[in-house]
C-alpha cells in the first residue's frame, strides 16, 4: 500500500495546482482544469525514461508545497492531539510532516505518466470530491481525493488510494505511537525520518 501511495500521491497533487476564478465552478470544468495542469507537468517531465533536472524536481515540489492543506492532514492525523499541543509543536509537526509528504511524492518521478481516468467529480459550493482511475503500466488503482476551495485555489485535504486515506493510515500510525511513547516521540521519529 505504501509502494502504491507513494507512485499515485504525487499525481493528484499536480493535477490540483488550479487556479480558479471566484465565480461557481461545474464538475466539467474542474476535470478540464485538472486535464490541462497534467498535460503540463508532463511536458515539464519529458518522455518516459528521461533523467530529470533538479530544476524539475524543484519546481514540483513548489507545486506539491502550493497545493496540499498539510494542517488539515495533520488534525486528521493527531486527533485530539492537535489541540493539546503548543503551537511551536504544531508548526514543526505540519513542517515536518509535509516534508515527508513531499519527499515521498517525488521518489519516482514516472509516475506523474500514468493515464488518469476521471470517474465522478462533485463540487459542493467550496468543495469537491473527485473519484479517478489512475493507469500505469496496465495497473488500474482507484484514487479518490477531497478538496476544498481557498482563495481561488483548490487544496487537497485528503486522498484516498484504494479506498484508503492518506490521512487515516498516518492517524493510525501517529496515534499507536502516541498511545506507546507519546508526542516527544513521535515528533523525534518524525524529525529522524525527515532529515534521513
Amino acid at each position: 500500500m505504501k509502494f502504491l501511495a507513494s507512485l499515485f500521491f504525487p499525481l493528484l497533487i499536480m493535477a490540483y495546482y488550479l487556479p480558479l476564478q471566484a465565480q461557481s465552478i461545474t464538475s466539467e470544468q474542474v476535470r478540464n482544469l485538472m486535464e490541462e495542469r497534467d498535460e503540463q507537468i508532463k511536458l515539464l517531465l519529458g518522455p518516459e525514461g528521461s533523467d530529470y533536472t533538479q530544476e524539475q524536481r524543484d519546481e514540483l515540489r513548489s507545486i506539491i508545497n502550493d497545493i496540499i492543506d498539510y494542517d488539515a492532514m495533520a488534525r486528521i492525523a493527531l486527533q485530539e492531539t492537535y489541540n493539546t499541543i503548543t503551537d511551536e509543536q504544531r508548526t514543526e509537526f505540519v513542517d515536518l510532516f509535509g516534508s515527508i509528504i513531499r519527499e515521498q511524492s517525488l521518489n519516482n518521478l514516472d509516475i506523474y505518466r500514468a493515464e488518469v481516468i476521471y470517474d465522478d467529480i462533485i463540487v459542493d459550493s467550496n468543495k469537491a470530491s473527485v473519484r479517478t482511475t489512475a493507469v500505469l503500466r496496465n495497473v488500474r488503482t482507484r484514487v479518490s481525493y477531497e478538496v476544498e476551495k481557498r482563495d481561488d485555489l483548490w487544496f487537497i485535504t485528503d486522498m484516498a488510494i484504494d479506498d484508503v486515506s492518506t490521512a487515516e493510515s498516518y492517524r493510525r500510525s501517529f496515534q499507536n505511537m502516541i498511545r506507546r511513547r507519546g508526542f516527544d516521540a513521535l515528533l523525534q521519529n518524525l524529525r529522524n525520518r525527515a532529515s534521513g
